[in-house]
């Protein structure tokens, strides 16, 4: 087995939808990028640009998305979906221009997000990946009994995610699930999960022009007894699974790939960003490795050709 490299794109991409939260236009470009680079966010509409990084320690809006702002202030939302499709092709190195303070919401899922990355192709670069390998449990808390830890498992990502919906379009399907995770199951058996939200909580929000691009085409929404949408959903189980999918671009903050497993019990974007934080501030908790030995067993995700994403 080759050594494991760093990742960026072929050639750039962009992309048109809404925002959100603005109800208005936003454009990206996602653009190659020289390695160790990391993930950077630049906004471009403001002068001078900005370049605001991936990092957990810049999260500061964790209500209803997840939010970077850096030291003036500046600020860009919405961008779990992006990275975790961002995570799930391995991509190391990558500049996201966006000309406003949000990514577009597209349908809601990370799948339009994998079709532009797929699109533009996925190239390896002459340095070593960085993995950030989970060497002892890290686990935090919150209201209600939320949970969320990082166990060791040096041979991938693996997940155990749970939910607790009580409501009557929820509580009848399952609601906990369990996978070891590669990019091909990601493309198949998570991108298409939507967010979803109950339309009490859309009306009030965009009463307070808030949500205002948020419609049937981009979340599952729900009244006080079922789905609204025409179509009804694309998984049985699609909310626990864009749970994950958003705690996947979560943990993309910590700035590597995670070789370890993930367990949570409803958990949001607070926790999960809180749980990438605790991972970093706790440094025996977990070790920077590379794969450059031929003997080495390699994490599944990696040991796939690239093509096959």
């Amino acid at each position: 087995m080759p050594m494991i490299k760093q990742r960026t794109l072929a050639k750039p991409v962009h992309a048109t939808g809404i925002g959100l939260h603005s109800g208005n236009k936003v454009t990206i470009a996602l653009n190659p990028a020289p390695v160790n680079t990391g993930i950077v966010f630049r906004r471009v509409d403001l002068d001078p640009v900005v370049s605001i990084p991936a990092s957990a320690d810049l999260v500061q809006d964790t209500v209803l998305c997840t939010g970077l702002v850096d030291e003036r202030g500046n600020r860009i939302a919405t961008i779990e979906h992006l990275l975790s499709a961002v995570a799930a092709l391995g991509l190391d190195n990558l500049v996201i221009e966006v000309d406003a303070p949000e990514i577009p919401i597209m349908d809601g899922s990370s799948s339009p997000f994998v079709f532009l990355l797929q699109s533009a192709g996925i190239e390896q670069q002459n340095a070593l990946k960085k993995f950030i390998r989970v060497k002892e449990t890290v686990r935090v808390e919150a209201e209600e009994g939320k949970w969320a830890e990082l166990r060791p498992n040096p041979a991938g990502f693996k997940i155990d995610f749970a939910i607790d919906f009580e409501h009557p379009a929820i509580s009848g399907r399952n609601q906990s699930i369990s996978m070891e995770f590669d990019s091909v199951k990601f493309v198949k058996e998570l991108s298409r999960a939507r967010t979803f939200c109950f339309l009490r909580d859309v009306e009030f929000m965009q009463a307070h022009n808030l949500a205002l691009g948020g419609s049937l085409e981009n979340a599952i929404v729900l009244d006080e007894y079922r789905i609204i949408n025409d179509e009804g959903l694309r998984y049985e189980d699609e909310f626990v699974r864009h749970k994950v999918l958003d705690a996947i671009g979560d943990l993309c903050l910590t700035g590597h790939s995670i070789l370890g497993h993930l367990c949570a019990y409803k958990a949001g974007h607070a926790l999960n960003n809180m749980l990438a934080r605790e991972l970093l501030a706790t440094p025996q908790a977990y070790e920077i490795v590379t794969f450059d030995d031929e003997a080495a067993e390699v994490p599944l995700t990696y040991s796939q050709p690239l093509q096959a994403f």
